[in-house]
């Protein structure tokens, strides 16, 4: 399935200069939302893993069918205050900034094989804090799965040695 054909890309959306790839349209398609879901199922198979772990908030869209597709249980990683019970808490530095996550203290049990989904690979600093919240929590990460990677920002660089895999490419955006 062409993805690529189906992403709507926003010029200068949030701001002058990014083309933002939009993944509603993916969404809102069964089919391609199905075969997104079926290709990345298939693609971690082989590494077992017990827990997906969605960042907020687009990759609880693609994580939590892929969960249920694979048969594991779902696990969110959230902007600060939103989770009610006692959090793990990782701040890490933006372009301009710093950000952080949370992530619920009884959410992954140590040495869980635990893979990380979003919608978008760019510098990948969200998936580093991503991993060490998984690792302050004894999580084991078998990989980190992709609808889109923006190859040119070599966001997959930050998340050795762990297995990346995307299955849209763009460069040059």
């Amino acid at each position: 399935m062409d993805y690529k054909a189906l992403i709507r890309e926003v010029p200068d959306f949030p701001k002058k200069g990014i083309s933002f790839k939009d993944i509603t349209t993916v969404l809102k398609d069964g089919p391609a939302l199905r075969q997104v879901t079926d290709e990345l199922a298939h693609h971690f198979a082989p590494l077992k893993p017990d827990l997906i772990v969605g960042a907020e908030s687009r990759g609880f869209l693609l994580g939590a069918p892929l969960a249920y597709k694979m048969g594991c249980g779902f696990v969110v990683v959230r902007k600060p205050g939103k989770l009610p019970a006692k959090v793990a808490k990782v701040s890490y530095q933006l372009e301009y900034g710093e950000d952080s996550l949370e992530i619920h203290l009884d959410s992954i049990k140590p040495g869980q094989r635990v893979l990380v989904v979003d919608d978008l690979l760019a510098t990948g600093g969200t998936m580093a804090a991503t991993a060490k919240l998984i690792q302050e929590l004894q999580g084991s990460i078998v990989g980190f799965a992709f609808l889109i990677e923006l190859d040119d920002l070599k966001g997959r660089e930050k998340l050795k040695p762990y297995e990346v895999f995307s299955l849209v490419h763009y460069e040059g955006d």
